[in-house]
Order: structure tokens, then C-alpha cells, then sequence
């Protein structure tokens, strides 16, 4: 089996409000699709989500380096020999981690359809019996967060996820809200993604809340600030999560030898795939870490290949593949119960994409073949 060409598709993926974090707010998620077609007629599809602030990709970027260069690279190869791939990937582009998860997660599509099998079967087999999310809330204002956390709850939710991060003093009014909203049984896990300003900030905004009695602070500190994420491990009396100064290898590394987090939240975006993802994994697990895998806000294509990952590993204890609630039009649907969502155990990623759905969001496609 070989892989004779490949699509990629721009497009942009409507939001039913905007998602509110730190550094942005987004009205619509542009994403790249690609469809991979092999030389026994098999389909796989992946997808990735950039985000200049995180990767350092952007949506044009990605789609130029899908097209033009990783794409004519892996024409050719055999979807399995998936080490080999990441291998001339690697050597084709530097980084480039979103565009190399789309092709990534294609692979296992195909390789789950070629083998008849879901894909969390080829990255250990089925571990959890269910994956549950959590409702993630945008910045607003204090009372306005509270009162989606109220609904959250009538909605079936268990776990809250705030984003903060604007305003150190609002955002300890933020989180004091919520939790008194929702009472102190509630699981409440707080973002900054990087917003606020140095560890100094960050303690104490923790130490005002200490009493709130949150899961996790995620990503308090500038992303390249390891050793300030160290001092808030050090000084806080709440586990610290790496998000966005966690991409690979090196700075899973840097995180082990220094101690510098207790979680850290995987995303296939900035790792480049399910391959390298399951990589950080078996690290985190060798050095006493518990794994979350995140999303970029992502269709259905790379939220379900994000779950079969979950579902797969024990270290993996949470995840936030909420990106297909939060559209108003998605290229394939997923089986969301609140505050659960369920697996296909159909070969491969086990989603069928809306090919009409997907032509409609598309601005423009390109098709790359063997010359």
C-alpha cells in the first residue's frame, strides 16, 4: 500500500460564539483537511489546526508547506512504515508540527482501515471505558463566567475549565466566582495560557485562590519561562500543567530533568501527531507525569484522533477535545453525551466526513500527486 496523492483543503471552521483565551479571540478556526488517497484506493483523512502563537504556523504557512512541500515528500511511501515517515518529514522541515500531524493522523486512519481496525487498537488497545470532557469557558467577565458555569452544570457537565489570564485581578475574581457559583465539589481547572505577566504574577493570583481549591494552573508563566514554571511548582500549593512550553522531545527533557511541572497537556499540533503524542507519553510515565491531551479546537477529524489516543494510554487522565461542540457546522459528527463523548470502534479514526460540508467550508484545495 502506497500513498498516490493527496488533497489539502483550507478551511474555516465556523464557531457558535467566539473562544476567548489570553492572546486571542477567534470568530472562526481556520484548519487545513487533507485526504489521503492510497494506490489500493483506501481514504485517510487528518487534519491540522495552526496557531501562530503557539507553533509559530499559520494557516496560509500550513497550507503552502502541505501542498508544496511535506505532500510531494511522502507520495510514495507506505502509510505503516510511520516511523520512516516522521523520519523524511523531520528531514524535509524543520518544525512545521501542525502540517506533520495532518499527515500523521491520516496515516493511522489509513492504516486502521487497511488493518480493520479502530485506531486506539494500534496505539495499545482500548484502556479507558470512557472519556469524559469538560466544558471550557472564554474569558468574560466574572459574572458572566459564573453564570455559564451555572449552565455548564444544568447541562450535564461535571469538570470546568476557565480560561483567564487579561488581568491578574479580575482573574482571581473570575475564578472566586465560579467556584462559589458552583459550590466546592466541582472540579475547576484554570488556564492563563501564558497570560500573565511572570511567576510573581502568577503566585499571586494563586494565593489569592488558594482557598478555591482548583485542580491545576496550566501554562502560568511565557511559554520559553521553564524555570519560572519550576518556582510556581516549587512555591504553590496547586499541581502545575505545561501547555504551550511543551512541544517534543527537547523540552519534554528539559521538564523531567528540571521538575519543573506535575502535568502536562499534549497536543498533537505541537508534537506533529498520534506518533510522536504516544513518545511524550512513555516519558511522561517514566518520570511520574500525568498526561492530558488538548486540542487546538479542532474539527472532528483531529478531536477523534486525539480520543483514540486518550482512550488508549493509562497516563493519559484527562482530555479537552471540545473543538466540535463549539462549531455550528462540522466536517463529520461525533457522538457527544455531556459530558461524555463515545468512540466508533469502526476501522480507522471511525468518523465519515460530510464531503459536501467540507467542499462548502473549503476557500481553496489543491491536489498533490506523483510526477
Amino acid at each position: 500500500m502506497k500513498i498516490h496523492s493527496i488533497e489539502v483543503f483550507a478551511v474555516r471552521l465556523p464557531l457558535v460564539s467566539p473562544f476567548i483565551v489570553s492572546y486571542h479571540t477567534y470568530h472562526d478556526m481556520p484548519s487545513i483537511v487533507v485526504k489521503i488517497e492510497t494506490d489500493n484506493g483506501l481514504i485517510g483523512y487528518g487534519e491540522g489546526t495552526p496557531d501562530e502563537h503557539v507553533t509559530g504556523e499559520t494557516w496560509e504557512g500550513t497550507y503552502a508547506v502541505l501542498s508544496q512541500t511535506l505532500g510531494p515528500a511522502v507520495i510514495g511511501m507506505d502509510p505503516f512504515q510511520i516511523e520512516k515517515i516522521h523520519e523524511k518529514m523531520n528531514r524535509t522541515i524543520f518544525g512545521a508540527t501542525t502540517a506533520k500531524a495532518a499527515i500523521d493522523i491520516a496515516c493511522y486512519d489509513l492504516m486502521g482501515k487497511a488493518s480493520g481496525q479502530p485506531v486506539y487498537n494500534l496505539l495499545g488497545g482500548r484502556y479507558h471505558e470512557s472519556l469524559e470532557i469538560p466544558k471550557v469557558i472564554s474569558i468574560l467577565s466574572p459574572d458572566e463566567m459564573a453564570e455559564e458555569a451555572i449552565q455548564a452544570m444544568k447541562d450535564g457537565y461535571k469538570t470546568l475549565k476557565l480560561k483567564v489570564g487579561t488581568d491578574i485581578n479580575l482573574d482571581s475574581e473570575r475564578i472566586r466566582q465560579v467556584r462559589n457559583a458552583v459550590g466546592p465539589e466541582v472540579p475547576i481547572k484554570v488556564d492563563a495560557n501564558q497570560g500573565w505577566e511572570n511567576s510573581a504574577d502568577a503566585l499571586r493570583v494563586l494565593g489569592e485562590v488558594v482557598d478555591c481549591k482548583i485542580d491545576w494552573i496550566e501554562q502560568p508563566v511565557a511559554a520559553a519561562d521553564i524555570d519560572g514554571l519550576k518556582e510556581i511548582k516549587q512555591k504553590a500549593m496547586i499541581p502545575v500543567m505545561i501547555d504551550e512550553g511543551l512541544h517534543g522531545d527537547k523540552e519534554m527533557h528539559e521538564i523531567i530533568v528540571k521538575r519543573a511541572a506535575d502535568k502536562i497537556n499534549i497536543k498533537l499540533m505541537k508534537c506533529g501527531g498520534l506518533y510522536p503524542a504516544a513518545h511524550l507519553v512513555h516519558q511522561a510515565q517514566m518520570a511520574g507525569l500525568t498526561c492530558q491531551v488538548g486540542s487546538m479546537v479542532e474539527s472532528a477529524i483531529a478531536s477523534a484522533a486525539g480520543l483514540h489516543l486518550s482512550i488508549a494510554k493509562k497516563k493519559i487522565q484527562s482530555n479537552e477535545l471540545v473543538g466540535p461542540l463549539m462549531f455550528s457546522k462540522n466536517v463529520a459528527e461525533m457522538d457527544y453525551k455531556i459530558p461524555y463523548v463515545h468512540l466508533s470502534d469502526k476501522p480507522g479514526l471511525g468518523i465519515e466526513i460530510n464531503e459536501t460540508i467540507l467542499n462548502e467550508l473549503t476557500s481553496r484545495c489543491v491536489k498533490v500527486e506523483k510526477q
